[in-house]
């Protein structure tokens, strides 16, 4: 086999990695409103949520890295683990576990629509590339898009045209995502993927613990809201991270980040039958207008430090 054959399959395998992390992912949000209930009837506090989910994902990872004798990180792995931590064990958890109990997941799934296009400038930045004029446009765009679709609905509900504040807690959460998705995704290309997250897990135990039993919560949760903390817990903070560091590393941040691309419309799909939420042509229509802002903005050019490609 050729080195090209073999490079292109190894690419294959990143984009297929990043799709099983991204099926895992889609149901994150569904169960963060499963788990955070509606400001009617509230379940577990976003806090909770978020801090608890990371405890026990944390352990997990201490049963995993004793098992499989991992070795401690390189002293200069530290800080990218600490980054990767703030993003995807702090930063997006609480904020989208604080946001989800005053936003549907379908709405909530529209602005995520934004991640692959955060995902790759993170990616660009981070690796010292220049994306086109053109691909910041697309960026731009679709980013119009998300507010102006997160004002509309905002206003539905108060009688007004301005962005809520859970609208801007999940544009917040998605550049958290993307600062933890690219840091974790380049450390493993040096670090077993998995290790990447249950390192950065271990680190934040001595804040996510405490947080977490502090806020325990105070009143009786429904069974479901447990079962929708259990599915964050086990896949959203731990196993979807396995596939989907593998797969940033083999395929690269900026290409393996379009499979996100599914991600609004898989969670628009599963907030069907796990909380009857119902489909309509404005969420949908956004949501394809956004998906198509990121299409293009991944055929737009990226270049170098040096040069353009």
């Amino acid at each position: 086999m050729t080195t090209r054959a073999v490079d292109t399959a190894v690419v294959a395998r990143g984009l297929w990695l990043g799709l099983l992390g991204i099926v895992i992912f889609s149901v994150t949000l569904p169960m963060t409103r499963l788990a955070a209930g509606t400001p009617e009837a509230p379940q577990m506090s976003g806090v909770f949520i978020a801090m608890g989910r990371a405890t026990v994902a944390a352990v997990l990872s201490a049963a995993l890295l004793f098992f499989t004798r991992a070795p401690w990180p390189a002293r200069a792995d530290w800080l990218p683990l600490a980054i990767t931590a703030g993003g995807v064990v702090f930063g997006f958890p609480l904020l989208t576990s604080v946001a989800m109990r005053h936003v549907e997941a379908m709405h909530a799934s529209v602005i995520v629509g934004v991640l692959p296009l955060a995902t790759a400038a993170v990616g660009a930045l981070l690796h010292r590339q220049r994306p086109s004029v053109g691909f910041w446009l697309c960026a731009a765009a679709g980013s119009a898009l998300v507010v102006v679709f997160a004002v509309l609905r905002s206003g539905q509900a108060i009688g007004t045209f301005a962005i809520s504040f859970a609208d801007l807690l999940l544009l917040a959460a998605m550049l958290f995502a993307a600062v933890g998705y690219c840091y974790g995704g380049r450390l493993a290309g040096h670090m077993r993927a998995d290790h990447v997250i249950c390192w950065a897990l271990l680190l934040s135990l001595p804040l996510t613990l405490p947080l977490a039993v502090y806020s325990w919560p105070e009143h009786g949760v429904k069974p479901t809201a447990w079962l929708g903390f259990a599915y964050l817990a086990v896949f959203s903070m731990w196993l979807g991270f396995f596939a989907w560091y593998r797969g940033l590393a083999l395929g690269g941040a900026v290409r393996v980040s379009q499979v996100q691309l599914v991600q609004p419309f898989l969670s628009m799909l599963f907030a069907v039958p796990l909380l009857g939420e119902r489909l309509d042509a404005v969420t949908v229509g956004f949501g394809l207008a956004v998906v198509a802002t990121v299409f293009l903005g991944k055929k737009m050019p990226v270049g170098t430090a040096s040069g353009r490609n």
